[in-house]
């Protein structure tokens, strides 16, 4: 079944496991802490995209073909489920230094340590896991940088070059994805291991059912090492990167999405109160301060632009 959504006091409660219990470093690649997926299906459409600054990320579905022989979508990979997905692909690229991921006993230890139980069924996790991670795999990810005047810096990332997921019946007494593997791209598996960025695994579960706070606190975990000075980041700005549907032109949104993230931002500092953040009415207000994990100079070196 699916997870019941987090209230404030389970944050908390959640947080002192993060407090007291020691650190379990996962990894995330670079990119997905700056830019991110959507968190609601985009439907139909062609492609879907999203900007941080003079950083974009456009994601167009991956196709199929159909029983008569036309072409469909496979449909965007949206929600909590891809980023969790990303999070344990980017941390066992780090941890094994191998492009061949195995998804099962391992994919689901992983769900569990999440809070999410692998069941079957119409609406069961690994029925989402699956549906998902099949998205994932055959999306397009176009990123491109234009922070030159003189010169365009993109590139098309794929998450997987290959994959077998298994796809069992719902009525076999123990579904899991035992003999489910996936093939990390050249590109992927580059850029997790040159760049990665290492989050608190305890905080992820902590603040798992929301794709905005687990947006919020990989964000959060690159700006507070890679900041140098206090620097403030508008709300337009941070409503073009986490928006869904952005439209800065619209108040009633604008301050839709500035009561969203201030109330996403409270419960991430709730586990993360190193982070030396604050809100103002021109934006968020970021100063030099602890990266929620710890790390060594040239580890350090390796996640900064």
């Amino acid at each position: 079944m699916p997870r019941p959504k987090r209230t404030p006091l389970d944050i908390v409660r959640a947080a002192a496991e993060v407090w007291d219990g020691e650190q379990e470093v996962g990894y995330l690649a670079r990119v997905f802490t700056q830019t991110s997926l959507p968190y609601r299906d985009p439907g139909d459409v062609p492609a879907w995209g999203r900007r941080n600054g003079d950083l974009s990320l456009t994601v167009q579905p991956g196709m199929t073909t159909d029983e008569n022989n036309k072409p469909q979508s496979i449909g965007y990979p949206y929600g909590t489920m891809p980023r969790l997905i990303l999070t344990f692909l980017s941390t066992e690229a780090v941890r094994t230094g191998s492009q061949e991921i195995v998804l099962g006993d391992s994919l689901t230890d992983f769900m569990g340590s999440m809070g999410l139980t692998a069941t079957g069924g119409k609406n069961g996790s690994l029925t989402r896991m699956r549906t998902q991670s099949h998205r994932l795999f055959n999306a397009t990810l176009t990123i491109e940088y234009k922070g030159d005047a003189n010169r365009r810096i993109g590139a098309k990332l794929y998450v997987a070059s290959a994959y077998n997921i298994w796809c069992g019946s719902d009525e076999e007494e123990q579904p899991s994805l035992f003999s489910s593997t996936v093939r990390l791209s050249d590109e992927f598996f580059r850029e997790v291991t040159a760049h990665p960025v290492p989050l608190d695994m305890n905080a992820i579960k902590a603040l798992g059912g929301s794709a905005l706070r687990l947006d919020i606190y990989a964000w959060l975990t690159y700006r507070m090492f890679s900041v140098k000075r206090e620097t403030t980041v508008p709300w337009e700005s941070l409503m073009v990167q986490f928006g869904s549907a952005a439209d800065t032109a619209d108040r009633r949104r604008r301050h839709q999405f500035r009561r969203d993230f201030t109330a996403g931002l409270k419960q991430v500092l709730v586990v993360y109160p190193q982070a030396n953040v604050d809100t103002t009415d021109a934006g968020v207000v970021l100063r030099p301060g602890l990266p929620h994990i710890p790390m060594s100079p040239g580890f350090r070196a390796l996640a900064r632009p």
